[in-house]
């Protein structure tokens, strides 16, 4: 094991990159704050800002994806849609499987500079999460309760506002509502049955509500749709510890353009066509199993230094004076100061794990663990 190797397991460095990602958090959360005096007199300046200050904070966990556990993510596709990627507003599907699928997502909205400006249909609750939540408010992300006859006009009010939004945005939708587990979808199954509709075996049904709306809403911003189907390589099931601890997954990613003009306008049609996307998208799925690979030409982009860069001026600038803070601290002798410090370090640790967390599947919601009593 190399010195960089025995780093990357180390609880001390995990908890400096914590610290990092959590101070700067602040930082760029009480800038964004300051910005607020802008959308008044430019609203566009405030967003162009706003895009800049939320990469200064998502490229580091983008970071960490690609340059300390150096992932590797390849793309199932063909050059014609690889030269579309951040020249166009589109909407992504993407399946709900894994603890990190948005990291994948957002390392390829990296690689094609929307990083900033990528949008989602976010579930109300990560509104209060520090620093994620935050951040997402600023940025004019759209909350939902994840109950129809209340989000309707908060949804479509929130999709409306973007429809001038001034940087190429990927607006990203999990059509599906919540993670894939095996008691969840047992019950979507029975829901599907229930539909007459065909079961799936990789993915739940999907809601077709929040995704008729994004396209109705959306429909002269969006050039297209960009379904994603995303899996990994020899069966593994990643987490965000374990790309704290700098274990290697490789990504593939099957990627397919839909041009808005393809969806259907009206309602029905719309849920339908997404009903046959899925089924295409379990098809694939089911593919990838068999044969380890999706169909398609095999694409990597490469990865760009920015995030890492990003990352080292942030350390520098806060990791200087706190070493020269804790070398004083244990310098005064004080055991009174020794040990508030340290109880200020358990408790850093113990709010970085919850921020992990937020991402563990097991630590998910229990929406769509109880029958519907309402079909969509």
């Amino acid at each position: 094991m190399g010195l960089l190797d025995y780093l990357k397991t180390q609880f001390v460095v995990h908890l400096l990159i914590g610290f990092v990602f959590v101070v700067s958090g602040l930082v760029i959360n009480f800038t964004q704050l300051c910005t607020l005096a802008l959308w008044p007199i430019s609203k566009q300046l405030y967003r162009r800002i706003n895009c800049r200050l939320a990469y200064s904070l998502w490229s580091q966990l983008v970071m960490l994806l690609e340059w300390w556990s150096c992932t590797e993510c390849t793309l199932f596709t063909d050059q014609a849609t690889v030269d579309h990627f951040g020249k166009e507003h589109v909407v992504i599907i993407l399946n709900h499987n894994f603890e990190i699928d948005f990291l994948c997502g957002w390392t390829m909205c990296e690689r094609f500079g929307v990083l900033g400006s990528s949008k989602v249909l976010a579930k109300k609750e990560l509104q209060y999460v520090p620093l994620i939540g935050w951040t997402w408010y600023f940025l004019e992300i759209v909350f939902c309760k994840r109950k129809w006859e209340e989000d309707r006009d908060t949804v479509i009010e929130g999709l409306k506002r973007l429809a001038d939004y001034p940087e190429y945005m990927w607006f990203l939708l999990y059509c599906e509502g919540t993670r894939f587990t095996e008691t969840k979808h047992r019950i979507s199954m029975e829901v599907a049955i229930s539909k007459g509709l065909p079961p799936l075996k990789h993915h739940l049904l999907p809601r077709t509500k929040g995704f008729t709306t994004a396209v109705q809403c959306l429909r002269g911003t969006v050039a297209a749709i960009y379904d994603v189907t995303l899996n990994f390589r020899r069966n593994k099931n990643p987490s965000l510890l374990g790309i704290l601890y700098g274990k290697k997954y490789e990504a593939d990613m099957c990627v397919r353009r839909f041009p808005l003009e393809e969806i259907p306008e009206d309602e029905k049609g719309a849920a339908q066509w997404l009903h046959k996307l899925y089924q295409e998208k379990d098809a694939l799925q089911e593919m990838y199993k068999q044969k380890g690979v999706f169909p398609g030409e095999q694409i990597k982009p490469a990865r760009r230094p920015w995030t890492l860069l990003n990352f080292l001026c942030w350390a520098t600038v806060l990791l200087s004076p706190l070493f020269s803070f804790v070398l004083g601290v244990f310098a005064s002798g004080s055991p009174l100061l020794i040990l508030t410090f340290l109880g200020f370090v358990g408790a850093a640790s113990f709010g970085v794990r919850r921020l992990i967390g937020v991402t563990e599947i097991e630590k998910g919601s229990s929406y769509g663990n109880q029958e519907f009593k309402k079909k969509e």
